[in-house]
C-alpha cells in the first residue's frame, strides 16, 4: 500500500511588540486571519504608530487598543481575505475617534459579519463577547451599473447573529457551544451567502425551526441583514443585539439584565476614559495658553 502523503501545520513565531512592530510584514499579505487579542489594553504609545500604515484609518484617542488590533487585522488581508477574530463588546458601540474608525471599515464594505456571545465561554474572562468576521473579497465587488440594479456579494450589507441564548452549560461558570451549535450558526451564515447548508453535526432540525425553507430570513431576537443605511441610522453601532431586535413575546432575564447591565458598565468605563484624555489635554492647552 503507497504512503499517503503527510500533511501539518507549520508556523513562523517570533517574539514581537505587535503594536510598535510588523515583524512579518503583513501588510494587505494574508487570505486568513484568526486571532483572539487582549480586550481593552491601555498603555500604548500612540507617538509611535503615527506613521506605521497599518493605522491609516485613524489612531484611536482613548487608551484603550481595541481599535488598534482592528485595524491590524483588517490590513493584514489581501484583496480577497477574510479574518475572524474575538472583540470586547464595548468595541461595537465605541464612541469618538473609534466610532470614526469603525465607520471606515463599515464604508469600505468589508464588515461581513458580527455576533454577539454571552459570558463565560471564557477560562480568564466571564464579560460576554463579540466575533468579527472581515471579508475584503466582497468589498472588492464593482458596485451595480445602474442604483436600481440589485447589489451582489452582500457588499452593502452585513448580518448580525445574536448567539447570546445559543450554549450548553458545563457547570455554573463555564459555557460552550456544541458542535450542533456551531454547525447552526455557521449554517446562517452559508444561508446568508446563498450557500447550501451543511448537516455533518446534525443541525438540521435547529436550522429547520429557524428556517423552514432553508433559505435565509430575518428572525427576530436571532438574526438581521442590515443595510449600510440602517447601520448609519444605529449611529454605526455593530452591536447585534441593537439590531436583531427581540422575539415576539419573549421577556428579559435576569441573566440578560445582567449582562446587558454589566456591557453598559463596560461602555461607561470606555466613556470615562475618553473624559479624562479630554480634561488632560484641556488643561494642557491651558497651561501652554497662560505661558504664552
Amino acid at each position: 500500500m503507497q504512503n499517503e502523503p503527510r500533511h501539518g501545520l507549520s508556523g513562523d513565531i517570533r517574539q514581537a511588540n505587535t503594536y510598535y512592530e510588523d515583524v512579518h510584514d503583513c501588510m494587505g499579505r494574508f487570505d486568513f486571519v484568526m486571532a483572539n487579542p487582549p480586550f481593552n489594553v491601555s498603555g500604548v504609545d500612540k507617538e509611535k504608530l503615527k506613521d506605521d500604515p497599518r493605522f491609516r484609518l485613524g489612531l484611536p484617542t482613548t487608551d484603550i487598543a481595541n481599535y488598534l488590533w482592528i485595524q491590524v487585522f483588517y490590513h493584514a488581508l489581501s484583496p480577497k481575505g477574510r479574518a475572524g477574530f474575538v472583540m470586547a463588546n464595548s468595541a461595537a458601540d465605541a464612541r469618538g475617534s473609534e466610532l470614526e474608525i469603525r465607520k471606515k471599515l463599515i464604508q469600505s464594505g468589508a464588515v461581513d459579519v458580527i455576533v454577539s456571545v454571552g459570558p463565560n465561554f471564557f477560562y480568564t474572562v466571564t464579560l460576554p463577547a463579540t466575533l468579527w468576521f472581515f471579508d475584503r473579497g466582497k468589498a472588492t465587488v464593482p458596485p451595480p451599473k445602474s442604483p436600481a440594479a440589485p447589489m451582489t456579494a452582500n457588499q452593502d450589507t452585513v448580518l448580525f447573529v445574536d448567539a447570546r441564548h445559543i450554549y450548553r452549560q458545563i457547570d455554573r461558570a463555564h459555557r460552550e457551544f456544541t458542535p450542533e451549535q456551531v454547525e447552526f450558526l455557521a449554517n446562517i451564515v452559508r444561508l446568508y451567502r446563498g450557500k447550501e447548508p451543511e448537516f455533518v453535526r446534525g443541525s438540521e432540525k435547529l436550522l429547520k425551526e429557524k428556517f423552514p425553507k432553508l433559505r435565509y430570513a430575518d428572525v427576530a431576537g436571532l438574526c438581521k441583514v442590515a443595510t449600510r443605511k440602517e447601520i448609519e441610522a444605529q449611529g454605526w453601532s455593530l452591536n447585534p443585539g441593537r439590531n436583531v431586535g427581540v422575539a415576539a413575546g419573549e421577556e428579559v432575564s435576569d441573566a440578560d439584565f445582567r449582562e446587558q447591565f454589566e456591557e453598559l458598565t463596560e461602555e461607561l468605563e470606555t466613556l470615562n476614559a475618553e473624559a479624562r484624555e479630554l480634561e488632560e489635554r484641556i488643561a494642557g492647552n491651558a497651561a501652554k495658553i497662560l505661558e504664552a
